[in-house]
């Protein structure tokens, strides 16, 4: 059996304000010629196919028309499962619509899959946290854990937990008491995997994941995973790599795009996985393109910057811009480089401090607040404030130095 893994596609998502949308669309494109060139039968998404709860119409689009040209009428069965950026109830409202066409839709890890045809393959029996699957004559148990948010995961074990101290196990010990539970369905006569969407020990975040929980109660021991298992399809890491401690059976897809600054330099990737009962899996990997790269683009001075997005102007990539000067850059030098360059995410600016600057720092305890801000305007406008805003702003001040000591008061 041939296995496609992917993940965290996030579809709807944004770039500081910059829609990824059409870029989505040329991956989806690319994938579909993948998933047919490379002969699968089975493809899996291991959750946050959506970037948000109530993603835009146009993502629903490309996702739902993707899946159905490459189930191509059912010849080809996908397991979907939701990620925490997913609304569950609403990922699988298509389900019955979605099974004529080979598709498999599980929200929550008590969701059970409805057993009988899936398009032209099978699903033989189901139950919350599993499914087993015929295709094309051969059988797979798969151990589906979709996105096991804590109450989620409460609501699949506290059915067997009866004290109090076993209800507070901590939710790793919890993770493990599922996957101990679920293993007793792998056979040895059947193609036993794991898809789960979750945060195991070791895996390398690079900032790409925002909900990844704080303090390790949400991460779990990558020794937690079934030992039975010959393939572990996990989601929720943007950059593809092998869990610790699994004998590289536990991998991530990673996201298919460069979602931010922090993953460009990282090659995007899935997974084709050939499957026997009783052998280990054959794996190996599918480097995706990349559509419209992020940049960061360092700059001497703001004179430089300027002349950098004059050159490329016509350059297809995000921008960020890190440039190096001794005072603010001026609104009309931020709205020439904008104009210019019409992708700029972001304009950082590294202050230089030289001796007269250091000098002016060290004096400013000596100078009132007045001073201060009229300094700030003059180099920032390169004129004398007018003395009606200055009045302004400082009974702005006043006030909130008198709400302040009546609060302490």
């Amino acid at each position: 059996m041939r296995i496609l893994h992917t993940a965290d596609w996030h579809l709807g998502k944004h770039l500081e304000g910059f829609s990824r949308m059409d870029e989505q669309e040329s991956f989806l494109e690319d994938f579909i010629d993948i998933v047919q060139r490379e002969e699968v039968d089975m493809v899996i998404i291991a959750g946050d196919i959506y970037d948000t709860s109530n993603p835009p119409a146009r993502a629903e689009k490309m996702f739902y028309d993707a899946l159905k040209k490459i189930s191509a009428h059912g010849e080809r069965l996908i397991l979907v499962i939701a990620g925490n950026h997913d609304n569950p109830e609403r990922l699988v409202a298509a389900g019955p619509l979605a099974r004529d066409h080979g598709i498999i839709m599980l929200g929550t890890p008590k969701t059970v899959a409805q057993t009988g045809f899936y398009g032209e393959h099978k699903v033989i029996a189901s139950s919350e946290g599993m499914i087993e699957v015929e295709i094309n004559g051969e059988k797979a148990v798969i151990l589906t854990i979709a996105y096991p948010s804590e109450k989620r995961l409460n609501e699949v074990l506290y059915k067997e937990l009866t004290t109090d101290e076993e209800k507070l196990a901590t939710y790793a010990e919890r993770i493990q008491a599922l996957f101990t539970e679920l293993e007793n369905y792998f056979r040895e006569d059947t193609i036993n995997v794991v898809v789960s969407h979750l945060f195991a020990m070791g895996s390398e975040e690079e900032g790409s994941e925002r909900n990844i929980q704080l303090g390790g109660s949400y991460i779990i021991d990558g020794r937690y995973f079934p030992q039975k298992a010959q393939y572990i399809a996990l989601g929720h890491i943007h950059k593809p790599q092998i869990v610790p401690g699994t004998q590289k059976r536990a991998r991530y897809a990673g996201s298919p795009i460069h979602y931010n600054k922090k993953e460009r330099h990282f090659q995007k990737k899935c997974f084709i996985v050939d499957l026997e009962p009783k052998k280990e899996a054959l794996i190996h990997e599918v480097p995706l393109k990349v559509y419209k790269p992020i940049e960061v683009w360092q700059c001497d001075s703001i004179e430089k910057a300027i002349a950098l997005c004059e050159e490329n102007s016509t350059k297809e990539c995000w921008t960020y811009l890190e440039i190096k000067t001794q005072r603010f850059i001026r609104e009309n030098e931020i709205k020439t480089m904008k104009n210019y360059k019409k992708d700029i995410i972001e304009i950082m600016p590294i202050l230089l401090c030289d001796e007269k600057p250091t000098n002016e720092i060290t004096n400013m305890a000596d100078k009132s607040f007045e001073d201060i801000f009229r300094e700030f305007y003059k180099n920032e406008r390169e004129t004398e404030p007018d003395e009606e805003l200055v009045n302004m702003l400082l009974e702005l001040v006043k006030e909130d130095m008198y709400e302040a000591a009546e609060a302490e008061g």
